[in-house]
């Protein structure tokens, strides 16, 4: 049983993402109390149910305990447990402080009667920062333009839940690929799939930017040490959607050139082994989970998470099994809207050949 109550009819008027964060209010029990309405995704080989989705889901718990002149502008969270998609999720909401400028308030996701996450987040009353203001933000980098414009509404889906995943991306190539990995900038183009209705109001435009957050945020480590998360020959813990033979090429070909071709109509075995060559020894990642992650939202009214967003993830510091990775979210005409950061367990399997 994966909700604690039967899930309604989806609402066609909603967007998949909007019915994905659906919470149902356990007022009879506790009306600080909530509940997901609907299952939530356990992505293929991951120890738990999608990290972004518990981190939204308790957004959109607090959210609803706030006056409406009140915007989320801080979360800080930690992943405590893997959540099993499979168990219902209860999510308390204390009210930590209530201020003329500011609240606070406190998200536990719970589990078999454990938590599995905890966060605690800040909101802030509109306008409470005076008409005179310091400002200054960081602008979007030069070069995406470079790169062309940003996907059309029908381009880009690279989430791993096909067509039933709530948003769609598209990664861009790395920046700095043959520098270290501290100097490396890894990208993607990403939006909820479809148009957030008005239901919702802004705040499930803020849910859905939390919940996309979290998109390879992580794996950007793997992803400037060149690593592999499955090597080829590697038993994955899931069966894969395509044949072991395809799947083998396509985990041995190289990154770029499988982003290039993989969705070409007419890809098939015979081209994948056409991008087979040689390759040198890699290490494998043997653990890889999200510790912690934190969003500052810089701009909570001002952009539409339906609308393509960019997201530029950089890691500065890697070691003792673990690493860090910040991120910068855009509106795709260069607003500066969110700055995430996020600290996991990074750790190599036994037998790989090198070191982080």
């Amino acid at each position: 049983m994966s909700t604690l109550i039967k899930p309604p009819p989806v609402d066609v008027e909603k967007s998949r993402i909007e019915n994905v964060l659906e919470l149902t209010q356990l007022t009879p029990i506790d009306p600080d109390l909530y509940t997901n309405t609907r299952p939530l995704w356990h992505p293929p080989g991951a120890r738990g149910i999608y990290g972004g989705a518990v981190i939204a889901q308790c957004l959109a718990a607090a959210q609803k305990t706030v006056p409406p002149d009140f915007y989320i502008h801080s979360m800080h969270c930690y992943f405590v447990l893997a959540g099993n998609s499979n168990i219902p999720i209860i999510y308390h909401v204390e009210h930590v402080r209530e201020g003329r400028s500011f609240c606070t308030r406190t998200v536990q996701a719970r589990q078999n009667a454990k938590p599995i996450f905890t966060t605690t987040m800040s909101f802030a009353r509109e306008g409470s920062g005076g008409k005179n203001v310091v400002k200054h933000e960081q602008n979007m980098p030069t070069d995406i333009a470079e790169m062309g414009p940003p996907p059309d509404d029908h381009q880009g889906d690279e989430t791993g839940g096909g067509e039933q995943s709530p948003f769609v991306s598209q990664r861009l190539r790395i920046l700095n690929k043959e520098s270290n990995p501290h100097e490396k900038k890894v990208r993607q183009w990403i939006k909820a799939r479809g148009k957030i209705s008005p239901k919702g109001g802004h705040e499930a435009h803020l849910s859905a930017l939390a919940y996309m957050s979290d998109s390879y945020f992580i794996g950007t480590i793997a992803r400037v040490h060149n690593l592999w998360r499955f090597a080829p020959g590697r038993e994955r813990k899931q069966p894969p959607s395509i044949d072991e033979e395809t799947l083998r090429k396509l985990l041995a070909a190289d990154e770029e050139t499988i982003e290039k071709v993989k969705n070409m109509p007419g890809v098939n075995a015979k081209v994948l082994e056409s991008l087979q060559k040689p390759r040198e020894k890699r290490p494998e990642v043997g653990m890889m989970v999200s510790l912690d992650h934190t969003i500052y939202f810089h701009r909570p009214r001002d952009f539409m998470a339906d609308d393509w967003i960019l997201a530029e993830m950089e890691s500065p510091w890697a070691g003792d099994g673990r690493g860090l990775v910040l991120q910068k979210m855009y509106t795709k005409d260069g607003k500066l809207i969110a700055t995430c950061v996020q600290e996991g367990v990074v750790r190599l399997r036994p037998d790989s050949e090198s070191k982080l």
